[in-house]
């Protein structure tokens, strides 16, 4: 890992100051007393709103940022299992009021040690596609949500550990409510669950329940106390240990090699955060083993030659060059991003800025490039490109506290359900279907291919944007799978060249084009630039796009949040003062999972 760490520090870019992680303690640091630049309160955004609430109550208990991170998250494992929770795992990008430094978390899941780049072969020597790969126990990566919470906690946290587990704990105990984002995953995404599961969350006849119907969830309730009082290793060895390897080595599908060793041994890791500047403001997300952090940058990057300001957010021709950006950045990101630990990853090299500068010469306002190609940016290992396989899923929350601190996170199980295996009421990941299932492309190795101990490579990207004047302007992320790039670069050309709110930049609608044809999301008023991209040159089709983020900014001083209106996503304060979101009506297709 340290020949990436040393290129990140040698970057040209305005890059975050590394970050002094701060070692942990018995006793939880002090909270930070606001400052006079400081917004003298707190808020949570996440996508549902009893675990926003979840968080509110522990700012309101004296939470840091943190604390309250740590509490949605656990909530949202309750009310949100298709999407999110211990059994999955995370990433972490904070910003420090007192320090005015960028830190960031790889709580990401990990192949067992048995694991080889075959492995989603059958006997015969055929790969799987990714829809026979993902039930059962050969998707499922070491979990990493639980200690990428301790860790943070153990850095950032006020409260006693134990605390933040209380809001879940009663979510799971006393029951919540069907809502219709779970009750469409079920009918529509729940076929491969287990028994287990469906007994939880269905009818006695195996039915999906009535909107508003309580679901209970008394394992889930016992499991997470039994961790809230004896603390996470308990979910990582012993019995509990035993119990998931038992689980997906037993599975009755795609059965897997993990070990109890696997998951002692499991660590989330301190990254120094990915920064790049986009107009004076300094842009910080998630590197790698996360691809979505560079990628995300690197559309900026491209763009930053071009006047989107005076283009507008109803331009085509703005929404052309930000396609044209986005198959770049896209085509670099399939070729080179993976775990650093296993494989090259020349971030030095892709934000060069001659190199940027290069790239960005191959984009015209007035044509659409013919195809698309891999660039060899400075220090590039010889590579092949394998296409993106991710599907809409995850969740993401912001947390702010009454000191400043910041807290985006991005977590997930990956697909809706996960792999569909459970251990006492907590959804296991399908993570390691993010792996490029097929590891040669014309014999050549690609750099996301399946190994022992390595990351699968994720869109996941929570972002803290900084505004000149120093301060955070913008702290954002999204789920979605591999949309969840384009969602944030999108968000942010909103908010600094279109001057929108966040919540209006969330809830514009998005052209995704990672590839030749470009999707325009239905039902948006990009449906009327159609005409205006075709004349470009662009081949565009027009579909729904499983989209969810949430955002919290720092406007006049005061901060003001935002939560997709396609989701069931809200932004609630201290106070109580809960954030009015224009919901968007339900449509066909696949929902923000």
């Amino acid at each position: 890992m340290k020949h990436w760490l040393l290129s990140v520090a040698a970057l040209a870019l305005p890059f975050a100051t590394p970050v002094e992680a701060r070692q942990p303690t018995d006793k939880a640091p002090a909270a930070q007393s606001p400052t006079a630049k400081t917004p003298a309160t707190g808020m949570v955004s996440a996508a549902d709103p009893r675990a926003a609430a979840a968080g509110v109550e522990i700012l309101r208990a004296g939470g840091s940022a943190t604390d309250a991170a740590i509490a949605t998250m656990l909530a949202l494992n309750v009310v949100e299992p298709q999407s999110s929770g211990i059994g999955g795992g995370s990433y972490w990008v904070r910003h420090d009021a007192r320090t005015q430094r960028t830190d960031s978390i790889d709580a990401r899941e990990i192949a067992p040690m048995a694991a080889t780049p075959d492995w989603f072969y059958d006997p015969d020597g055929r790969p799987l596609s990714h829809s026979e790969a993902v039930p059962g126990g050969r998707s499922v990566g070491v979990p990493g949500a639980l200690r990428g919470m301790a860790l943070a906690h153990a850095q950032g946290g006020n409260l006693p550990w134990a605390r933040l587990f209380q809001p879940a704990i009663r979510l799971a105990r006393e029951g919540f409510q069907l809502t219709p984002r779970l009750q469409t995953a079920l009918t529509r995404y729940g076929g491969h669950v287990d028994a287990a599961t469906r007994a939880r969350l269905t009818g006695p006849d195996g039915q999906v329940l009535p909107l508003g119907s309580t679901i209970r969830n008394p394992e889930q309730a016992a499991l997470l106390e039994r961790i809230a009082r004896l603390g996470p290793d308990y979910f990582y060895v012993g019995p509990q240990a035993q119990k998931l390897v038992a689980t997906v080595n037993t599975a009755q599908r795609n059965p897997s090699k993990m070990t109890t060793g696997d998951l002692a041994s499991y660590a989330a890791k301190p990254r120094t955060p990915l920064c790049a500047t986009y107009r004076g403001y300094k842009v910080c997300s998630m590197a790698p083993s996360s691809g979505g952090g560079s990628t995300m940058l690197s559309i900026l990057k491209l763009l930053e030659r071009f006047d989107m300001g005076k283009l507008g957010k109803d331009s085509p021709i703005a929404w052309h060059l930000f396609a044209e950006a986005s198959r770049l950045a896209y085509a670099d990101r399939d070729m080179y991003l993976g775990d650093p630990d296993y494989v090259r990853v020349p971030l030095k090299g892709l934000f060069n800025p001659a190199y940027i500068a290069s790239r960005s010469a191959l984009i015209s306002p007035d044509r659409t490039m013919a195809s698309v190609s891999p660039g060899t940016p400075p220090g590039a290992p010889a590579r092949v490109r394998a296409p993106v396989s991710e599907v809409p899923g995850t969740t993401d929350l912001v947390t702010v506290d009454a000191a400043g601190n910041v807290a985006e996170v991005t977590t997930t199980v990956e697909g809706s359900f996960g792999s569909g295996l459970s251990v006492d009421g907590t959804m296991l990941n399908n993570e390691l279907t993010d792996f490029d299932i097929v590891p040669v492309k014309d014999g050549d190795l690609v750099a996301n291919r399946v190994e022992g101990g390595k990351r699968p490579r994720s869109s996941m990207s929570p972002t803290i944007v900084y505004g000149p004047d120093g301060q955070v302007r913008l702290a954002i992320g999204a789920a979605g799978g591999s949309t969840i790039i384009a969602q944030i670069a999108k968000a942010i050309i909103g908010v600094i060249d279109w001057k929108l709110s966040a919540q209006d930049a969330i809830a514009q609608g998005l052209l995704f084009a990672p590839y030749k044809v470009a999707t325009v999301e239905k039902g948006t008023a990009l449906e009327a630039l159609v005409p205006g991209l075709q004349a470009l040159g662009e081949t565009v089709t027009v579909a729904p796009l499983g989209l969810k983020a949430n955002a919290i900014e720092r406007v006049d001083g005061r901060w003001v949040g935002a939560a997709d209106p396609r989701s069931e996503g809200v932004a609630i304060d201290v106070t109580g003062r809960t954030t009015v979101i224009q919901r968007v009506g339900d449509k066909p297709g696949r929902p923000p999972e």
